[in-house]
């Protein structure tokens, strides 16, 4: 399964990743005493707020590239949401659409609070075409993914311009899982399939644009950032 961008063009590719599953109940039982038959026990967590989203995430035939628990079924987090990316190079500042896509951020609010984005390479920078950072595998191969799968969230209106963040996935529906791509640069020859989830600020896209214009290590278009990048951690809040 290719966890990377995938060319639609000589100059077009398109971004990769794995798949998610959801939590299952718990079965806890209550006697009661005046019968001492066994009742099912009520638990205010085990009832969805009002306003949450359900989501699937289903599991995925490939290992985690990390140990990593599944995001929870319900989605409750709204509005916007900062964040930082930690990085040897610098932080990027993040704001996270919950309004729009509320599995997609449920789901890497899920991943940044377990560590998993922790020590982990941007294993792929693109320079021609379409202009990202790709991160989000700790194997930082492109191929590695949380083991699960989360749904697409998009609506055609997508456009992938400089300070996006959006989702990498095969090109099967609903593959993402945990590999992100930063947009650096206007990248609307993709078509739009790769959920946004987010943005990034102006900060941010600078010092993509820095590491971008050091090139990749292999010299093309398409490889590894030729300056290693490396996330610390992932903090929301």
């Amino acid at each position: 399964m290719l966890k990377r961008l995938l060319p639609a063009t000589a100059a077009l590719l398109a971004l990769s990743l794995l798949a998610a599953c959801g939590n299952e109940a718990d079965n806890d039982e209550a006697v009661d005493s005046s019968t001492g038959a066994s009742t099912p026990a009520e638990s205010p967590s085990d009832e969805p707020a009002a306003d949450a989203t359900s989501c699937e995430y289903p599991e995925d035939a490939s290992e985690p590239a990390k140990a990593v628990e599944p995001p929870p079924a319900e989605a409750t987090a709204s509005g916007t949401v900062s964040g930082t990316i930690s990085t040897n190079v610098g932080d990027i500042a993040i704001e996270l659409d919950a309004d729009r896509t509320p599995c997609t951020v449920n789901n890497f609010l899920s991943l940044a609070e377990q560590g998993y984005f922790d020590d982990t390479q941007c294993h792929r920078l693109t320079t021609e075409g379409i202009y990202v950072l790709q991160c989000g595998d700790p194997t930082a191969s492109g191929m590695g993914g949380p083991g699960y799968t989360i749904p697409d969230e998009v609506d055609g209106t997508e456009k992938y311009g400089p300070g996006v963040l959006a989702m990498a996935k095969t090109s099967a529906p609903d593959s993402g899982g945990s590999q992100f791509f930063l947009v650096y640069a206007d990248s609307g020859v993709l078509d739009p399939v790769y959920t946004e989830f987010g943005t990034i600020d102006e900060d941010g896209v600078a010092l993509l644009e820095e590491i971008a214009a050091k090139g990749t290590a292999e010299g093309g278009p398409d490889g590894s950032p030729k300056d290693e990048v490396t996330i610390s951690g992932v903090t929301v809040g």
